[in-house]
């Protein structure tokens, strides 16, 4: 029987977790992604059309399909005005609009999702934490109350936490996965905007809080600036626990970062996450996970895919 593995983010990095797991045979996946997010393109459509955010669910698309065609290129695409596009368009991704008519010509945001998946033979499922079209908060340590997934990052202060003004109720599929799950992975990506929107909907920190799955976070190998300055990996597993999230297991880059880009990205506001103690109530796992492409630190999907393999191996 194969193995049920969960991916609950948001953003590149929970894009990059799929694209690399999607090649261990044997397991099926469900993503749980964010639909918080309220900013660039996903943003205008949800407030013109009244839908959830599609934007990181497209990105997930994209790294979930079976082969990333000219199909899957074109659900990135993204139309500028230097072509001389109309502005009910400029800004936008072919595939957020796709979503959006496919929404609206079903009725049923997440049917539409289950369609165009099924038109890209994407290698899994793709479930939206909760199909309510919601606005995330942040509680910031100077008791500043921050609204909006897109302006909490922008704020020159540290999170306290975040939540939502709303009740939100969690999709039945998300869920059903996580009771169903075999192994839970958090992550890679923003802590408080990709990974615990998710998290804090009550029902869905209920099932994780329950399910007899291994619960892994893939921590981020760079600080994000405005979100989790002077963040070591210790403070990162806390705000996933201070939230309500199990972790059983952390897995860590063990590469060594070129000092040239640790510069480049401390000019940026950005610095090198690593453990700060020796000792933890979770295991530690440290991986080749990194690769440096034009300067950039980035999670490699083919290690990604490796090191999980590993982590399957032993449930």
């Amino acid at each position: 029987m194969n193995k049920k593995v969960v991916v609950i983010g948001g953003g590149h990095g929970q894009s990059a977790i799929c694209r690399g797991i999607k090649n261990i045979p044997g397991i099926d996946i469900t993503a749980i992604v964010t639909v918080a997010d309220d900013g660039g393109s996903t943003g205008r459509l949800r407030r013109k059309f009244h839908i959830p955010a599609m934007g990181d669910i497209r990105n997930v698309m994209i790294a979930l399909a079976e082969s990333e065609t000219l199909m899957g290129k074109l659900m990135d695409y993204r139309f500028e005005d230097e072509y001389g596009t109309s502005e009910d368009v400029s800004g936008h991704n072919l595939g957020n609009l796709i979503l959006t008519a496919m929404t609206q010509e079903c009725g049923s945001f997440l049917e539409a999702v289950e369609i165009i998946g099924q038109f890209l033979n994407v290698k899994g499922r793709i479930v939206p934490a909760t199909t309510q079209v919601i606005s995330l908060y942040a509680l910031m340590e100077d008791d500043v109350i921050v609204k909006g997934e897109a302006n909490i990052p922008s704020i020159n202060n540290h999170i306290r936490k975040v939540f939502y003004d709303v009740p939100v109720h969690a999709s039945e599929e998300a869920v059903k996965a996580i009771r169903e799950a075999d192994l839970i992975i958090y992550g890679i990506g923003s802590v408080y905007t990709s990974i615990l929107p998710n998290v804090i909907i009550d029902e869905i920190r209920e099932a994780l809080q329950h399910a007899k799955a291994r619960k892994l976070y893939i921590c981020n190998a760079m600080t994000q600036p405005g979100e989790t300055d002077g963040y070591n990996m210790e403070d990162h597993v806390n705000a996933l626990l201070s939230h309500g999230a199990p972790v059983d297991e952390v897995m860590i880059y063990n590469n060594e970062i070129p000092e040239d880009i640790v510069r480049k990205y401390r000019n940026m506001g950005s610095t090198v996450v690593a453990a700060g103690e020796e000792t933890h109530p979770y295991r530690v796992a440290y991986a080749d996970l990194l690769q440096f492409d034009n300067d950039l630190v980035r999670h490699d999907p083919a290690k990604i895919c490796a090191a999980c393999a590993a982590v399957l191996e032993e449930l």
